[in-house]
């Protein structure tokens, strides 16, 4: 049987426009909030027409030891120029970034991922560790 992970893209951030990127603290404190912020384009932009933009990003943490996953925030971009004028004629576009806070008591992996709406998932991710206050 497949999994959706087989269909999903990876490559480094800064050859490649699809990647979202997270940026956060390495290491945190336990139960102690942090920003998180994640976002595409960050060396090379992209696109934001009717026609190809990007959809959502999406934010999970996998706690070290733990079986499932977390989803931290769902995000979704809905303005990329549309109008009843037509394609790229609106008034307002979303930016791909968002902050998110958040806190745990376990080290483990953030997961990031995107939709294009033409070319598809694209994920990324990030490992942090944990200290005890």
């Amino acid at each position: 049987m497949a999994t959706l992970g087989e269909y999903v893209q990876h490559a480094d951030w800064k050859a490649e426009k699809h990647v979202p990127v997270i940026d956060c603290p390495d290491t945190v404190r336990a139960n102690e909030l942090f920003r998180v912020n994640v976002s595409l384009g960050k060396e090379i932009a992209h696109p934001n027409t009717t026609e190809h933009h990007i959809r959502w990003i999406a934010l999970y943490f996998q706690p070290q030891g733990e079986k499932f996953t977390y989803e931290i925030g769902h995000y979704a971009f809905n303005a990329h120029g549309e109008s009843t004028a037509g394609p790229n004629e609106g008034p307002v576009y979303t930016h791909y970034a968002v902050d998110t806070w958040m806190k745990t008591s376990k080290p483990g992996i953030l997961f990031s991922r995107a939709y294009c709406n033409i070319h598809g998932l694209w994920e990324d991710s990030k490992e942090i560790t944990v200290t005890q206050a």
